[in-house]
């Protein structure tokens, strides 16, 4: 199969998530659990990257996630994904979640996620993705904090093969 790998712009694979927290999404404290905010990220996120890819992409990594404020049962929680720069196969996706409680209108920032997803053609094996194309001052800095993060992630990687190759050579 052929891959469209015309440029696209960020604007155009930008998702928004919206969920009812509800008393099965609740932890032992009585606060929605880390994890399924962490799900509904990673599935946000994902669907930002499909949009750009044109196509399946799975979760490769999660960079950070930051819970900022705790999230309640009876919350609305609001996902924005946004696709912030683009590998040859992979790409990276930001989350900022929001609660709302419905009744009161108090709205928090709850969380921030970072992650990485990589593009899958029809035998499961990574392929293209198309350039993004940054419009934006904000488009900007987050490909320029992206292309950070991926810096960093690579630096850790060639760390832990050198310390594990060494760690070979002395056992």
């Amino acid at each position: 199969m052929t891959w469209d790998l015309t440029a696209k712009p960020a604007s155009g694979a930008r998702v928004t998530l919206t969920q009812l927290m509800e008393v099965t999404d609740a932890n032992v404290a009585g606060n929605v659990h880390g994890g399924v905010v962490m799900r509904l990220a990673d599935t946000a996120g994902a669907l930002a990257a499909m949009r750009h890819a044109g196509g399946l992409c799975v979760t490769v990594t999660v960079d950070e996630i930051s819970f900022l404020e705790p999230v309640h049962v009876g919350d609305v929680l609001t996902l924005h994904a946004s696709v912030n720069d683009v590998g040859t196969t992979s790409l990276e996706a930001g989350v900022r979640v929001e609660t709302e409680n419905p009744i009161t209108g108090r709205r928090a920032h709850a969380a921030s996620a970072y992650l990485v997803f990589v593009a899958l053609d029809d035998e499961g094996r990574p392929r293209p993705v198309p350039p993004l194309l940054v419009e934006t001052e904000q488009e900007r800095r987050r490909q320029r904090e992206a292309r950070l993060r991926r810096t960093a992630r690579i630096a850790h990687k060639e760390a832990l093969m050198a310390e594990r190759a060494n760690a070979r050579r002395t056992d």
